[in-house]
Protein backbone atom coordinates (compact mmCIF):
# COMPACT_ATOMS: atom_id res chain seq x y z
CA UNK A 1 0.00 0.00 0.00
CA UNK A 2 1.37 3.38 -1.01
CA UNK A 3 0.74 6.33 1.27
CA UNK A 4 0.43 9.63 -0.60
CA UNK A 5 2.48 12.67 0.43
CA UNK A 6 -0.69 14.45 1.54
CA UNK A 7 -1.66 11.46 3.72
CA UNK A 8 1.85 11.37 5.24
CA UNK A 9 1.54 15.07 5.96
CA UNK A 10 -1.77 14.53 7.74
CA UNK A 11 -0.39 11.60 9.74
CA UNK A 12 2.64 13.62 10.89
CA UNK A 13 0.55 16.67 11.77
CA UNK A 14 -1.99 14.68 13.77
CA UNK A 15 0.71 12.70 15.61
CA UNK A 16 2.56 15.89 16.57
CA UNK A 17 -0.67 17.55 17.66
CA UNK A 18 -1.67 14.55 19.78
CA UNK A 19 1.64 14.78 21.63
CA UNK A 20 1.05 18.50 22.26
CA UNK A 21 3.80 19.76 19.96
CA UNK A 22 3.96 23.54 19.93
CA UNK A 23 3.67 25.90 16.98
CA UNK A 24 3.12 23.22 14.33
CA UNK A 25 3.79 24.54 10.83
CA UNK A 26 3.52 22.72 7.51
CA UNK A 27 5.26 24.15 4.45
CA UNK A 28 4.44 23.22 0.86
CA UNK A 29 7.76 22.90 -1.01
CA UNK A 30 6.46 21.41 -4.25
CA UNK A 31 6.92 24.61 -6.26
CA UNK A 32 10.31 25.60 -4.84
CA UNK A 33 12.36 22.48 -4.12
CA UNK A 34 12.83 18.87 -5.14
CA UNK A 35 13.93 17.86 -1.63
CA UNK A 36 10.41 17.00 -0.53
CA UNK A 37 6.80 17.99 -1.06
CA UNK A 38 6.28 19.12 2.53
CA UNK A 39 8.16 20.13 5.67
CA UNK A 40 6.53 19.75 9.07
CA UNK A 41 8.14 21.93 11.73
CA UNK A 42 7.23 21.86 15.41
CA UNK A 43 8.83 21.89 18.82
CA UNK A 44 8.61 20.35 22.24
CA UNK A 45 9.39 22.01 25.54
CA UNK A 46 11.62 19.24 26.89
CA UNK A 47 13.87 16.45 25.64
CA UNK A 48 11.24 13.94 26.70
CA UNK A 49 8.49 15.68 24.76
CA UNK A 50 10.67 15.92 21.62
CA UNK A 51 11.35 12.18 21.81
CA UNK A 52 7.67 11.45 22.44
CA UNK A 53 6.59 13.44 19.37
CA UNK A 54 9.16 11.64 17.20
CA UNK A 55 8.09 8.26 18.54
CA UNK A 56 4.42 8.97 17.83
CA UNK A 57 5.11 10.14 14.26
CA UNK A 58 7.22 7.03 13.65
CA UNK A 59 4.56 4.71 15.07
CA UNK A 60 1.73 6.19 13.01
CA UNK A 61 3.70 6.28 9.77
CA UNK A 62 4.57 2.62 10.18
CA UNK A 63 0.95 1.73 11.10
CA UNK A 64 -0.12 3.37 7.84
CA UNK A 65 2.17 1.00 5.94
CA UNK A 66 4.87 3.50 5.09
CA UNK A 67 8.52 3.53 6.15
CA UNK A 68 10.89 5.97 7.76
CA UNK A 69 13.77 6.49 5.34
CA UNK A 70 15.96 8.15 7.92
CA UNK A 71 15.79 9.50 11.44
CA UNK A 72 18.45 11.49 13.25
CA UNK A 73 18.80 13.31 16.53
CA UNK A 74 16.49 11.25 18.71
CA UNK A 75 19.08 10.59 21.42
CA UNK A 76 20.08 14.23 21.85
CA UNK A 77 16.46 15.41 21.40
CA UNK A 78 17.51 18.90 20.34
CA UNK A 79 16.54 18.60 16.66
CA UNK A 80 15.01 15.37 15.40
CA UNK A 81 14.93 15.05 11.63
CA UNK A 82 12.62 12.43 10.12
CA UNK A 83 12.71 11.61 6.42
CA UNK A 84 9.37 10.13 5.38
CA UNK A 85 10.20 10.46 1.69
CA UNK A 86 8.02 13.26 0.37
CA UNK A 87 7.56 14.67 3.87
CA UNK A 88 10.40 15.83 6.10
CA UNK A 89 9.57 16.32 9.78
CA UNK A 90 11.66 18.66 11.94
CA UNK A 91 11.02 18.32 15.67
CA UNK A 92 12.99 20.86 17.65
CA UNK A 93 13.57 21.52 21.28
CA UNK A 94 12.11 24.99 21.90
CA UNK A 95 15.54 26.66 22.28
CA UNK A 96 16.92 25.12 19.08
CA UNK A 97 13.90 26.11 17.02
CA UNK A 98 14.37 29.76 17.90
CA UNK A 99 18.06 29.54 17.00
CA UNK A 100 17.72 27.80 13.60
CA UNK A 101 14.47 29.50 12.51
CA UNK A 102 13.83 27.08 9.61
CA UNK A 103 10.64 28.90 8.67
CA UNK A 104 12.67 31.98 7.77
CA UNK A 105 15.06 29.94 5.61
CA UNK A 106 12.12 28.51 3.66
CA UNK A 107 10.05 31.71 3.62
CA UNK A 108 9.25 31.25 -0.10
CA UNK A 109 7.22 28.15 0.73
CA UNK A 110 3.46 28.31 1.14
CA UNK A 111 2.13 27.55 4.60
CA UNK A 112 -0.32 24.64 4.60
CA UNK A 113 -3.32 24.89 6.90
CA UNK A 114 -2.70 22.51 9.81
CA UNK A 115 -4.84 20.52 12.22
Amino acid sequence: MTVSPKELLTIALEAADDKKASNIVALDLKEISSIADYFVICHGNSDTQVQSIASEVRKRVMEAGSTIRGMEGVNSARWVLMDLGDVIVHIFHRDEREYYNIERLWSDAKVVETV
